[in-house]
């Protein structure tokens, strides 16, 4: 475990990449951890391009008020170019060291991830906190806005089920994710899709469906659901060709950016809150380069080098599950 070599005084928080339902939580904690402490807190708007920027301000425990059951991000979010580059990780730590900020708090997914060891490369002591609805960090079994963003999109596909019943209709609705098809997955047996189209396992054999289609139909089933995720993608063209090859009406439904809004969950609050508050702990006993998960059913820390070289898989259970229930 990395220690700091010397007292940390200052701190600053960030969020960077997607949004995800649960970030103001984690900001939250954060700063009222970290001033319980002794800790002088700075907030960084808009990621790593806002500390470019020099996008600072101290951050108070009244500035995160009101703010625990709110979607999105007070700190705003933003992708940078530059800070891929070690120069432009080079400029992000002479930004901090100016602003005699010792670490930093990121709140985020892989990339965000990739962005604090760069940091950590420059002098600069990180911790990381798992935010992003992909559920896609390899090293916590739970990512803060997962939750939430299932839940949502649950909430759609069995609205958009209904009017698949009443019009005896096929409907593909896709979910985000990028390349990991966790919501997809989650959503799909949640809601009894017939098929259920991840990136990590779909072979892309779209006739396997339409002989799916064809017999279910035989048997008498008059609607069909398809939960594809982003990773696969296509849905719409998708649709017009299993319409054309089954003759059975088909309509796609991209659910997008809704899946990232909204009041974030019970649970991606309290697992927020509590990320947030290690990640201050960690900070106030010297404790740098580490990133906050949920492991094996409780919260715990690990090495931030070990932690990016870990890969994620999805259960082949779980596929099989998905796979066997709705036939």
């Amino acid at each position: 475990m990395a220690k700091a070599e010397k007292q940390i005084k200052t701190i600053a928080i960030l969020t960077s990449g997607g949004d995800a339902p649960g970030m103001n939580a984690a900001i939250r904690a954060v700063t009222r951890k970290a001033i319980k402490n002794g800790m002088k807190v700075m907030g960084i708007d808009k990621g790593y391009q806002g500390l470019l920027n020099r996008e600072i301000k101290e951050l108070k425990a009244e500035d995160v008020s009101d703010s625990i059951q709110r979607g999105g991000t007070v700190l705003k979010t933003a992708r940078s170019e530059e800070f891929r580059s070690v120069e432009g990780q080079k400029k992000g730590a002479d930004i901090l060291k100016e602003f005699k900020i010792d670490a930093v708090v990121v709140i985020g997914g892989d990339g965000s991830y990739k962005g604090a060891l760069g940091l950590s490369h420059q002098g600069i002591g990180v911790v990381g906190i798992p935010g992003t609805i992909d559920l896609d960090i390899a090293c916590s079994d739970y990512t803060i806005g997962f939750d939430t963003a299932i839940n949502t999109a649950m909430e759609a596909i069995d609205k958009v089920r209904d009017t698949s019943s009443s019009h005896e209709r096929c409907s593909i609705i896709e979910v985000m994710g990028r390349q990991a098809g966790y919501i997809a997955l989650w959503c799909g047996v949640a809601s009894g899709a017939d098929e259920i189209l991840l990136p990590e396992k779909y072979d892309f054999d779209e006739q396997k469906i339409i002989n799916h289609i064809v017999e279910t139909r035989k048997l008498g089933k008059t609607h069909f659901l398809i939960v594809n995720a982003e990773g696969v993608g296509h849905s719409v063209s998708m649709a017009r060709r299993i319409e054309a090859a089954t003759g059975m009406e088909t309509r796609a439904t991209i659910l997008g950016y809704m899946q990232r809004g909204g009041s974030p969950t019970c649970k991606d609050r309290f697992y927020a809150s509590i990320m947030g508050a290690m990640a201050a702990d960690l900070l106030a006993k010297g404790v740098i380069n580490r990133v906050v998960c949920h492991k094996d059913g409780d919260f715990t820390d690990m090495d931030i080098d070990e932690a990016l070289a870990m890969k994620k898989q999805i259960s082949e259970y779980y596929v099989e599950i998905a796979r066997d229930l709705p036939r």
